[in-house]
């Protein structure tokens, strides 16, 4: 019955974690396609029309700044500093947003709020393909279990960490558009995708540990009652090689006296 139940508690994590690869995916190679759902897939989408340097909508994803539909996309950049969508301008955008880095298209704030939080993401996704791997073997071992457990809590720790900066990186700079009088809304496909990985790989994280923990309990008692019985079938053959051996003396005691 455990084992049975450790193999649907594996399977079942194994699906969720596999399910948790492809939704990240969908949003790191946002952008690279014209296909769906990548060309719906962004963090954030603002009329940009106003600012210098700018398209006239910008849509940020998680290597490209592109225009309406993931189109008209610029250059690849890890870690993409949110004023690369003007480049060589600037002027119109929201102030909040405006800085010193990334070429002097990016304040502090932004330039390295979504900087720690894009190398979160890739951490995580990295540690989340470990997980995979490891709990092909979960369905049938508790140490496997354990194990797989163990990496893709690591995993959601740092996608935690990079969800939560890029929800409140992209939030607060809709709102800074939104201020600034330009329309502005984070997206639904990248948040939906990211938060949903995330729930996946927390009941992953359950099922696993709990898969881990089924039918300890078990072998405990069967390991003790085997010892009791051992001890029982010893005690049975002292006693009985000892009445064997008074049963001797009496006869040999008899046949003396007689």
């Amino acid at each position: 019955m455990a084992r049975s139940v450790r193999g649907a508690m594996g399977t079942v994590s194994l699906i969720l974690i596999a399910g948790s690869l492809v939704l990240m995916f969908f949003v790191v190679l946002s952008g690279v396609t014209n296909t769906t759902p990548l060309n719906k897939t962004y963090f954030l989408r603002a009329t940009t029309s106003g600012i210098q340097g700018a398209r006239p909508v910008s849509q940020w994803t998680y290597f490209y700044v592109c225009g309406e539909g993931n189109t008209n996309c610029g250059s690849p950049v890890p870690d993409l500093p949110f004023g690369y969508a003007w480049v060589g301008g600037g002027e119109g955008a929201p102030g909040g947003l405006l800085g010193s880095h990334g070429k002097g298209t990016t304040s502090k704030y932004y330039y390295y709020m979504w900087r720690f939080g894009w190398v979160f993401y890739l951490i995580a996704l990295i540690a989340n393909v470990v997980s995979f791997f490891t709990c092909l073997l979960a369905p049938c071992s508790r140490l496997a279990s354990g194990i797989s457990g163990f990496f893709v809590a690591n995993a959601l720790f740092w996608f935690s960490l990079a969800a939560s900066l890029m929800t409140a990186t992209f939030v607060k700079a809709r709102n800074e558009f939104r201020s600034n009088g330009q329309d502005a809304s984070i997206g639904r496909y990248a948040f939906g995708f990211t938060w949903g990985a995330w729930a996946a790989m927390f009941l992953a994280t359950i099922f696993l540990f709990l898969g881990c923990g089924a039918g300890g309990s078990r072998r405990t008692t069967t390991t003790s009652d085997r010892e009791v019985s051992m001890f029982r079938r010893n005690r049975s053959k002292r006693s009985a090689r000892g009445s064997f051996i008074d049963n001797e003396s009496q006869r040999r005691v008899k046949d003396e006296y007689a």
